[in-house]
C-alpha cells in the first residue's frame, strides 16, 4: 500500500512517466534498503541517514535521475556511490548490466548483502573511487552519479559511449543542480533539470575528504 502511494503521489503527480521506472519503483521494496529504526519511514518523500554518514535519496529524485538517464533494456550502466543498493536494484531492473563503484568497504558489502538476498545477477560492485570511473567494463551507455561533484570528472566523461547520458548533481557541498551530460559526435551538452542537494563526491576528480 506504501509504495502504491509512493508511486501515484511523488512520482506520477510530478511527471515521472517512464514505464519501465515505474515498474521498478514497484517493485523494489525500498523498506528493505534501510535499517530496521527508520523502515515505516522507506516510502515517504526524503532522503533518510545509512551508514557510513551518507544517505539514501528520496524516492522522486531517484526516479527523475532515472528518467532523466534515458536508460536501454540493453544498456550498460555505471552508478556512482552504491550506498545502500536501492538505486543499483532499480537500475538492475532496468538494464541489462550495471556496474556500482563504493568507496566504503561497510556499504558496499551490505549493498551486496541485499542484492544477493534479491536475487539481482546482473550487478557488479566495485570498491575504489568513483571519480576514476571503472575501465574495464567501459564504455558505458549511461552513467548515474550519486553524490555532488564541482564539475563533471573527465575520467566518467571518457568512459561514455558516444550517444550516451550522465546524470550527476553539479555544484559545491551544500548546494547543487542535476546536471543531464550528452556525448555526441560534436562534443558534450550539459542541461540544467533542478536544484538539489547531495551529499559531496569524494575522490581524485571530486571533493577533498
Amino acid at each position: 500500500m506504501q509504495r502504491e502511494v509512493m508511486i501515484e503521489r511523488q512520482l506520477k503527480r510530478r511527471g515521472i512517466h517512464d514505464e519501465r521506472v515505474l515498474a521498478a519503483m514497484a517493485k523494489v521494496p525500498r523498506a528493505e534498503f534501510v535499517s530496521p529504526e527508520v523502515r515505516e519511514q522507506a516510502y515517504e518523500d526524503r532522503p533518510l541517514t545509512i551508514a557510513c554518514g551518507q544517505t539514501i535519496s528520496q524516492p522522486y529524485i531517484v526516479a527523475y535521475m532515472l528518467q532523466a538517464a534515458e536508460l536501454h533494456p540493453e544498456g550498460r550502466v555505471l552508478e556512482i556511490g552504491t550506498g545502500s543498493g536501492y538505486q543499483t536494484a532499480l537500475l538492475a531492473e532496468i538494464v541489462r548490466e550495471v556496474i556500482s563503484i563504493e568507496r566504503h568497504v561497510e556499504l558496499s558489502k551490505s549493498a551486496e548483502q541485499r542484492l544477493t538476498y534479491l536475487g539481482y545477477i546482473n550487478v557488479q560492485l566495485v570498491i575504489g573511487d568513483g571519480t576514476l570511473g571503472y575501465l574495464p567494463r567501459a564504455p558505458y551507455d549511461a552513467i548515474l552519479v550519486s553524490a555532488a561533484a564541482p564539475e563533471a570528472p573527465r575520467a566518467l566523461l571518457e568512459q561514455l559511449a558516444l550517444g550516451g547520458r550522465m546524470v550527476l548533481p553539479i555544484g559545491n557541498r551544500d548546494l547543487q543542480d542535476l546536471v543531464l551530460v550528452r556525448k555526441e559526435e560534436r562534443g558534450m551538452s550539459q542541461i540544467r533539470l533542478e536544484g538539489c542537494a547531495f551529499v559531496p563526491l569524494i575522490g581524485a576528480a571530486g571533493f577533498p575528504e
